[in-house]
């Protein structure tokens, strides 16, 4: 379950960590309410990003500063039915407590054609990161996401 690996984090700071697309699991969680707004990715603002990034996370063996790299194999922005919505200005992580945001966002080209898009969200203190995964956490859960430490 991503909450009980997502406790053990502090052991593992040193380490870089990820998360990614985990089999289906049967849970005897409940689902968050419906009232409950779920975490989403904009590229676009006003426009879900639908493709689940590979997420890689590091963090200084203080706790001082982090960093979340985000990988999007096949991201919905650059589909011709969604490119007319507007132009690409950050990443955003919007979720219930607000909003998290990033301008370092490089699309990956093949043959003049969009195909990837990496961004890195950099947290500059201890509070940052606790909210980033406060993200994480509702992102996952939304998702189908699980935690792993990398070796």
């Amino acid at each position: 379950m991503v909450h009980k690996a997502l406790a053990i984090l502090p052991a593992i700071l040193p380490t870089t960590t990820a998360f990614t697309p985990q089999l289906p699991t049967t849970s005897l969680r409940t689902t968050p309410s419906s009232s409950a707004l779920s975490a989403e990715i904009q590229f676009v603002r006003g426009l879900e990003e639908k493709d689940v990034p590979d997420i890689k996370l590091t963090r200084a063996r203080d706790g001082s500063s982090g960093t979340a790299t985000f990988r999007f194999s096949n991201p919905n922005v650059f589909d011709a039915s969604t490119s007319s919505s507007g132009d690409v200005t950050g990443m955003f992580l919007i979720d219930e407590e607000g909003e998290l945001r990033t301008t370092d966002v490089n699309a990956k080209f093949m043959n003049g054609k969009p195909q990837s898009i990496e961004s890195v969200l950099v947290m500059n203190s201890p509070e940052e990161w606790d909210r980033f995964m406060r993200f994480m956490e509702r992102y996952a859960e939304s998702n189908g996401l699980g935690f792993t430490k990398a070796g």
